[in-house]
C-alpha cells in the first residue's frame, strides 16, 4: 500500500513498519540534491515533526515525519549520494523506516489518485 502526504512525503507500508521518502514532484521541485542529514535510528516524532533535511542547489527543505512512530533504519546511501534521490526518489532514493504507532493512523492520509490531483 502506497499513501502519501500534503508535505509530498511517500509511505509504503509492510505491517507496522512504513518506508518513507519524498515524492518525484518533491525531488523535481527541489532540483539537485546535494546534502541529506536523517534522523538517528530510535528517534521518535509525533506526526508533522521535522524528520530530516535536504539541501539543493535552489533551497534547504526539511522533510516531516507523515505519522507517529520511531525510525528503525535509514538509507545511509542517500547520505552518501544525495542524487539518489533525484535518480529514483520512490525507490532507491528513501529517507527512512518508520515503526507506526498505530497503523490505524495510515488512513488519514492520501492515496495516490488524491495525491495526483493536489499537485495537479
Amino acid at each position: 500500500m502506497l499513501k502519501f502526504t500534503a508535505e509530498h512525503e511517500w509511505l509504503k507500508f509492510e505491517g507496522d513498519v512504513a518506508t518513507v521518502g519524498i515524492t518525484s514532484h518533491a525531488a523535481e521541485q527541489l532540483g539537485d540534491l546535494v546534502f541529506v542529514e536523517l534522523p538517528e535510528v530510535g528517534a521518535t516524532f509525533s506526526k508533522d515533526g521535522e524528520a530530516a533535511t535536504v539541501e539543493s542547489v535552489k533551497a534547504a527543505s526539511d522533510v516531516y515525519c507523515p505519522l507517529d512512530g520511531e525510525v528503525v533504519e535509514i538509507n545511509q546511501a542517500i547520505v552518501d549520494d544525495p542524487s539518489l534521490v533525484n535518480s529514483d526518489p520512490q525507490g532507491a532514493g528513501w529517507f527512512f523506516k518508520l515503526k507506526l504507532s498505530n497503523v490505524a493512523d495510515a488512513d488519514t492520509l492520501l492515496d495516490e489518485a488524491a495525491y495526483k490531483e493536489l499537485i495537479a
